[in-house]
């Protein structure tokens, strides 16, 4: 029954069936197959989506797409530009961290893609940069979206292993830091090695005016971080909270969100989260088949004789989750594996916040990489280029990231550390 799912499932994303309608025939196939009763399928697609924590998830997607419409995210890209943008590749470094600033509120690789490459891309492109190197590059910076705290999938890695969501996020910060720091200084040596940037620095504002117009933008992130770790909301609440300020700022403050606006906004962000809960839903009754046929437990199992050595289980895992998510999407992948894995890694001594970190930044790799990488197909969107036409400025990238990976999944304290000093026992 187990492989007969499996098998549909595969089958069905070769011919290119979504990723939640395959999950969801196999696992009806599973229901035909051991005779269980059809209503189990609905009783389980409910269970799966009826848990508090995934209510963050349509509040950040709605946070992020009022950042947008709202004015945050260009006085963001000024805000960075003016503390990055004076030097020799500049302009790519302020993508970089604009994007890490936008991830800290918006929690969805995606929204970071159209809303911070909506500006910097063009902007890139007018200063002599490649199209399909801007397109690349901003895909890239907008995997922090799920890297750094607020995350849409640390959220549902916490709901699928049973881990504390704020210790998660609070595992985020080291990681997100890392590959941003190693993605600005990757870039600024391409473009001094390229010869690329020279004038970054032209309309660039002073510091002092940057962070003064970015300020109420610049507040987001703090009221929102520091009400979870201050024990004033859960990372749940907080994603509410995240809504009305950047309603307030747009509305009332920066007033270029128009009540015509609101509509469009509410549509765009009620079609990404219901994309999110219906794969949420079939992957939920996926895995309740899976384990009802103890696939985590001979699989954990194997793994145990396999892999004898928690160095060898990590490269292993990391190995087949880069495979994996080139070809799932990330939000799939993890609710299906997490609760499949995460047991077998702590047989192994290793944290499973710690674990969830290495499995949050290895499939956000799969955002990046082809055939299915949607980051990479909303930055074509944004830069109008087909997807084979920025493969070749993509690779470098991928291969900073794979490097971090290393470091994050061998040296558990660029994880651990923050979680460690937050979390004090």
């Amino acid at each position: 029954m187990s492989l007969a799912m499996i098998a549909t499932m595969v089958l069905c994303f070769a011919l290119t069936i979504s990723v939640a309608v395959s999950i969801g025939l196999a696992s009806i196939l599973g229901i035909q197959l051991s005779n269980v009763n059809m209503l189990i399928a609905t009783k389980e697609m409910f269970s799966a989506i009826n848990k508090f924590p995934l209510a963050a998830i349509p509040f950040f997607i709605l946070a992020g797409n009022l950042m947008e419409t709202g004015g945050i995210s260009r006085r963001l890209v000024e805000f960075a530009k003016s503390i990055v943008g004076g030097v020799q590749g500049g302009l790519p470094m302020t993508c970089v961290l604009t994007c890490m600033i936008f991830a800290a509120v918006s929690g969805s690789s995606v929204a970071t893609t159209f809303a911070i490459g909506a500006i910097l891309i063009p902007a890139l492109i007018r200063h002599g940069y490649p199209g399909s190197y801007a397109a690349a590059l901003q895909a890239t910076s907008a995997e922090l979206g799920v890297i750094i705290p607020p995350s849409i999938p640390m959220i549902l890695y916490g709901v699928s292993a049973e881990v504390s969501i704020g210790e998660l996020f609070s595992a985020g910060f080291g990681p997100g830091l890392l590959i941003s720091a190693a993605l600005m200084l990757f870039v600024w040596a391409y473009c001094k090695y390229k010869g690329w940037g020279k004038n970054d620095g032209d309309g660039r504002m002073p510091v002092g005016r940057a962070t003064l117009q970015a300020g109420w933008a610049l507040l987001m992130p703090v009221i929102i971080l520091g009400g979870i770790y201050g024990g004033v909301f859960t990372p749940t609440e907080a994603s509410a909270v995240a809504v009305f300020y950047a309603l307030m700022v747009g509305v009332v403050i920066y007033r270029e969100i128009q009540v015509a606006d609101l509509f469009a906004i509410l549509r765009k962000s009620a079609l990404s989260a219901a994309v999110i809960m219906f794969i949420i839903a079939n992957a939920g009754l996926f895995a309740f088949l899976i384990t009802r046929a103890g696939v985590p437990d001979a699989i954990g199992h194997w793994l145990q004789a396999v892999l004898q050595s928690p160095a060898l289980f990590l490269l292993g895992v990391n190995a087949a989750l880069f495979v994996i998510g080139m070809f799932i999407e990330t939000s799939a992948a993890i609710i299906v594996l997490a609760p499949i894995l995460a047991p077998v890694a702590m047989h192994f001594g290793i944290d499973p916040v710690h674990f969830g970190l290495v499995m949050v930044v290895n499939l956000a790799l799969g955002m990046i990489t082809p055939p299915f990488g949607v980051n990479l197909f909303a930055a074509c969107t944004v830069a109008r280029l087909p997807l084979e036409h920025i493969v070749r400025h993509l690779l470098p990238f991928v291969g900073v990231i794979l490097l971090c990976l290393m470091l994050i999944t061998y040296v558990p304290s660029i994880s651990l550390s923050v979680r460690d000093l937050v979390y004090a026992k």
